[in-house]
């Protein structure tokens, strides 16, 4: 990446140019839905060489998240669940872990049918991609694929849940689905993609549309 402008910095030779390669990884703990891996980095030097760092990291399966709305109705998904992070009850949007080998799409659809038994009809819905962002870059892998799902026409099946996952949702309209106290990172870059949507200054933002 190229700056525009060098701040101030640490008076090294690293070159932030060049490519930082994996030169160890110790797996410290391995559980349902994270490992905790010990990594050696070696930080490419200007003129050839590297320096080694050390760091530690979280790998997670990457994730979904949508914000669903209904184009008939004008109306939009709310989740409510527990979270673990901030241990408590709390308002979000629909969301859940990409399975081995499947699309980022096909994971946002079936999770969308899990959660809330809704399942478009054949094109009957448009997807659009607003942001593929790192949950927390300093210490985890995790990726969140952040899309707007705008259905047309949907039928409601049975939800299949979790033996420990209980959610509730609902249709709400803009305005009450704004004023939740959302704190998901993941699910504000969402909302404010929708707030702008809604403004309609959709042409400046980054995004694009798959079906």
């Amino acid at each position: 990446m190229e700056m525009m402008e060098t701040t101030q910095q640490q008076d090294d030779d690293i070159d932030m140019t060049g490519n930082p390669r994996i030169a160890t990884r110790i797996t410290r703990y391995s559980g349902a839905i994270f490992d905790v891996d010990d990594l050696s980095i070696d930080l490419p030097i200007k003129g050839g060489n590297f320096t080694r760092i050390t760091r530690q990291i979280v790998r997670h399966a990457p994730s979904v998240v949508m914000i669903v709305h209904d184009t008939v109705r004008d109306l939009y998904l709310a989740e409510r669940e527990y979270r673990v992070g901030c241990n408590a009850f709390v308002h979000g949007l629909p969301a859940g872990l990409m399975d081995d080998g499947e699309s980022v799409q096909d994971a946002a659809l079936r999770e969308l049918r899990e959660e809330t038994g809704i399942r478009p009809d054949a094109h009957a819905y448009t997807v659009t991609c607003i942001s593929d962002a790192y949950s927390s870059v300093g210490m985890s892998d995790e990726i969140s694929h952040v899309m707007a799902i705008d259905l047309h026409r949907w039928k409601l099946e049975s939800t299949h849940f979790d033996a420990d996952e209980h959610v509730q949702s609902a249709w709400v309209s803009w305005e009450r689905l704004s004023s939740l106290k959302i704190q998901s990172a993941t699910c504000v870059i969402a909302l404010q993609f929708e707030a702008m949507r809604r403004a309609g200054v959709q042409a400046a933002l980054n995004v694009r549309e798959t079906r």
